[in-house]
């Protein structure tokens, strides 16, 4: 008989495993400074907000696809080349305008055959989040959208 532990029967937090936590501290280091500067031009009102999106599939490079769709102001980072993981920061860009391009790299992963590819976004509109707050939400929001199977879909969340 398996025993439960207490703190497994409560609550749903997400579980980070050695790959999410690696992935986690790439997405730090690839992404800080370039949001950093994106919130420096906000609190310029340069910019108004903008979408990050992490994208993947294990089974077909999504970076060849993004890199076509993608316009020239937006930030691709490539994170996992294994597991083909992808960040991408949307500047100037409200949640509309990140799920249409999502829904564009999506169709050509779709027309591609690609099985199970995951998409998840998040608008970030004001710059009073902490930087790290923002990188650990989206991952947060890649791992439940992965434990729950949503893949073919575009999960998107707004930070107001």
């Amino acid at each position: 008989m398996m025993i439960v532990r207490e703190n497994e029967m409560y609550g749903k937090d997400v579980r980070f495993t050695g790959n999410d936590i690696s992935l986690a501290a790439t997405m730090l280091d690839k992404l800080s400074t370039t949001i950093e500067i994106i919130y420096y031009l906000m609190n310029r009102r340069e910019e108004r907000s903008f979408v990050v999106m992490l994208i993947s599939s294990d089974e077909f490079d999504v970076g060849k696809i993004v890199k076509e769709q993608k316009r020239n102001t937006d930030i691709l980072f490539k994170l996992d080349e294994e597991r083909s993981i992808y960040a991408i920061i949307c500047q100037d860009t409200k949640i509309d305008g990140g799920y249409r391009f999502a829904e564009r790299v999506m169709h050509h992963l779709r027309e591609n055959e690609v099985k199970e590819p995951y998409c998840v976004e998040l608008e970030i509109r004001n710059t009073t989040y902490d930087i790290k707050y923002i990188i650990f939400k989206l991952i947060e929001i890649y791992i439940e959208t992965k434990e729950n199977k949503r893949s073919n879909e575009i999960v998107f969340k707004s930070l107001h």
